[in-house]
C-alpha cells in the first residue's frame, strides 16, 4: 500500500470516489450532483496539496490537505478524507488521517480543524476522536441529511505542535 502526493492525471481514477462520496449526500456539504469539473477544482486545485491511497495499483482513498484560513490563522490546517465503499473497514481513513497530520506538521502546520463534520457520521467521528481530535463547537441543524434530515455539524481539532 502507499500514500503518494497525487498529479494531476490522478483525478480520472479519484472522481468515482468522489462522486459516490458525494452522491450520497451524508457526509460533504457539497452539492449532490457536483459535475466532476467542480470535484476536480474543489478537490483537486483549492486545496494547497492532495494525496491518494494506492493498493495493487488501485486507488482506494484520498484526501486533500490545505490552510483553514489565510492571515493569522495559517498556521492550522484543514483536511478533507474520501474512501472508496470497496475499502471500508480496513483502515484506510485511519492511515489517511495519519499520514496528513505528518504532512500538516512537515509543511509548518501547527494544528488540523476539520470545520465541518457530520454528527451522524459516527464512524468518522468515533475515529477522529480515537486519533486525538476533540470537539470543540457542535453547529446545531446545520446539515441537510438526506434521510435524517437536519443533523448537527461538529468542529474537531487537534493541536500537533509540541
Amino acid at each position: 500500500m502507499t500514500i503518494r502526493e497525487a498529479t494531476p492525471s490522478d483525478w480520472d481514477r479519484i472522481w468515482p470516489i468522489f462522486q459516490e462520496v458525494v452522491r450520497a449526500g451524508e457526509t460533504y456539504a457539497y452539492e449532490r450532483e457536483t459535475t466532476k469539473d467542480e470535484g476536480e477544482r474543489l478537490w483537486m486545485q483549492l486545496p494547497l496539496k492532495t494525496f491518494v491511497f494506492e493498493e495493487n495499483g488501485e486507488l482506494l482513498g484520498t484526501f486533500y490537505l490545505k490552510t483553514n484560513q489565510p492571515g493569522p490563522g495559517c498556521h492550522v490546517s484543514n483536511c478533507g478524507y474520501m474512501v472508496s465503499s470497496r475499502a471500508r473497514g480496513r483502515g484506510l481513513a485511519r492511515a489517511l488521517c495519519e499520514h496528513s497530520k505528518l504532512k500538516a506538521v512537515e509543511l509548518g502546520y501547527k494544528a488540523m480543524q476539520f470545520n465541518f463534520v457530520v454528527s451522524t457520521n459516527q464512524v468518522a467521528v468515533s475515529l477522529w476522536q480515537k486519533l486525538g481530535f476533540e470537539v470543540v463547537g457542535r453547529l446545531p441543524r446545520a446539515f441537510q441529511h438526506p434521510t435524517r434530515g437536519l443533523v448537527d455539524a461538529l468542529v474537531m481539532y487537534q493541536w500537533l505542535a509540541d
